[in-house]
């Protein structure tokens, strides 16, 4: 499996290359062959208990597929806006792909530092993957540029050390350089916007997402520190919690919002939430399937008999929440895209404080949480987090985010691009539920190694073509210019990472399928 899942991210790297072919993708290129080799050492390192920290079990490392992630989205990002003439953010795209290039070596070279005897051929082949990488970027990017590299590993160190050590089993080393190098890049990107105020100057949308991303993960970790010398289930520490929480977020996180928007933040909020006629209504659409969704939990637990207290959810049950996500999405992507930008950054937010509630058990919603959610859980929520609800939303809401507005002056790109904002509808909501139900249900052939079914895979590719059918019949800003062989191979390639890979496939599957689509 593990073979197979390399096999695909080379293919999506050929493919990315093929299509750009300049300095950047070769350093791609050579990043893939490097990770390949690392990752047999990252994988030894976990059976053998030998890591520092302690990973997601039941998985491999899953480095190779998340090492090229960032690299190959900054680098097609770079390409589109080349070709639309903006300087700015083919200069952004450049520094994305080298940030993500250089923490994907960084976590290699700790896989073969600590590994015993030192591997040999790996080591030489990481010193030429890692020559080559530096040397283009020592030729590419500005003072400035390497600074701010820079910037980003030093965070992305401090972050791994303390969030691994405070969050076992919750990660694999993939899964960590994904959602911790995320979040190392958008405090960066905060910080620096913030030292560099211009009025008038960049999308309040933008600004919410990274201060309401950075505002929670720092809650989060000021609760954790408090809480190592409290007991976090009293009501005096939960009474204590929701007061903080209200301080911090009225006198922290405000005046940064406000700062950057110039304007305040609330009233900012209302007026663009009810701005017009369709927003309302799709409010209202969304408060429905919302409570939709809490209905299928209550009622979930209500079926559970108090005899089999071991009873879980079937995949089949899990799979109601990709249908209402999906719902919910696909008027968005429609109507507005800009409304649903930031109902996701919202969304988020109250997913990740719920999270902390539950965590921190705090009162008077921490236990019911707790027994609530712990029907749904699956063999990926080994950790004391319960993160797949957040990778779900994530996954769909990552290509709306890393959607280059600016390089699309329509508001759509050319040919597969028009896809991108769709990809996490296609490839979770659609593709991996498909591919779940069928295979589960009536699946008999299995991919060599794993659990995963033809049929269920093969459903999977044909229900992404005809939902990119109908989209093409209900949104007309999609004109995919004849790119319909790229898209029936960009969906296939998903569809065959989604049977082999071990990773977390709701976060992983929507930015490859993004990235194909993009080159």
């Amino acid at each position: 499996p593990v073979l197979v899942e390399s096999l695909v991210v080379f293919v999506v790297v050929l493919a990315v290359h093929g299509a750009v072919w300049d300095r950047y993708s070769w350093c791609a290129l050579a990043l893939a062959v490097q990770a390949f080799y690392a990752q047999f050492k990252w994988d030894r390192l976990l059976q053998l208990g030998g890591a520092v920290f302690q990973f997601r079990a039941a998985a491999n490392s899953g480095l190779l597929p998340a090492s090229m992630v960032t690299p190959l989205l900054g680098i097609v990002m770079k390409e589109r806006c080349r070709a639309a003439g903006i300087v700015y953010f083919e200069r952004f795209g450049i520094v994305v792909a080298s940030t993500g290039m250089l923490v994907a070596l960084f976590l290699s070279v700790i896989a073969v530092g600590i590994t015993k005897p030192v591997p040999t051929n790996t080591c030489i082949v990481t010193g030429v993957a890692g020559s080559v990488i530096i040397y283009t970027m020592k030729h590419s990017l500005t003072v400035s540029e390497v600074i701010e590299v820079l910037e980003v590993l030093l965070i992305f160190v401090y972050l791994s050390m303390i969030l691994l050590y405070l969050l076992p089993r919750c990660f694999t080393p993939g899964e960590a350089l994904l959602v911790l190098g995320g979040i190392s890049f958008v405090l960066n990107q905060l910080i620096k916007r913030s030292l560099n105020v211009v009025e008038g100057r960049g999308d309040p949308i933008d600004f919410f997402l990274l201060v309401a991303v950075i505002g929670v993960v720092l809650l989060g970790l000021f609760f954790t520190v408090l809480f190592i010398f409290m007991d976090s289930g009293t009501w005096i520490s939960s009474l204590f919690f929701h007061m903080m929480t209200a301080v911090l977020g009225l006198g922290v996180i405000m005046p940064w919002l406000y700062r950057l928007i110039q304007r305040n933040p609330l009233f900012w909020l209302l007026q663009f939430l009810f701005q017009t006629q369709t927003r309302v209504y799709l409010l209202v659409y969304w408060t429905f399937l919302a409570a939709s969704a809490c209905g299928v939990v209550f009622y979930q637990n209500a079926k559970r008999s108090s005899e089999c207290k071991k009873h879980q959810a079937s995949t089949i049950t899990r799979k109601y929440f990709h249908f209402i996500v999906v719902a919910t999405y696909v008027p968005g992507l429609i109507f507005d895209r800009q409304l649903l930008h930031v109902a996701a950054v919202l969304c988020l937010a109250v997913f990740i404080f719920l999270e902390y509630i539950r965590y921190f058990r705090i009162k008077p919603f921490g236990q019911t949480l707790r027994h609530l959610l712990s029907l749904f859980l699956d063999e990926r929520d080994s950790g004391p987090l319960i993160l797949t609800h957040i990778y779900l939303l994530l996954g769909m809401s990552l290509p709306v985010w890393l959607f280059p507005r600016a390089c699309a002056p329509k508001g759509t790109l050319s040919g597969a691009g028009a896809l991108v904002p769709y990809s996490g509808v296609l490839a979770v909501g659609v593709g991996d539920t498909i591919a779940s139900v069928f295979g589960t249900t009536m699946g008999e052939i299995k991919w060599p190694g794993t659990k995963k079914t033809f049929e269920g895979t093969m459903t999977a590719v044909f229900a992404q073509i005809i939902a990119v059918a109908l989209i093409l019949i209900f949104d007309s800003s999609v004109n995919l210019n004849s790119s319909y062989a790229w898209i029936l191979a960009s969906v296939s390639l998903v569809s065959l990472l989604e049977a082999y890979t071990t990773q977390i496939d709701n976060l992983l599957l929507p930015l490859y399928l993004q990235i194909m689509f993009m080159a």
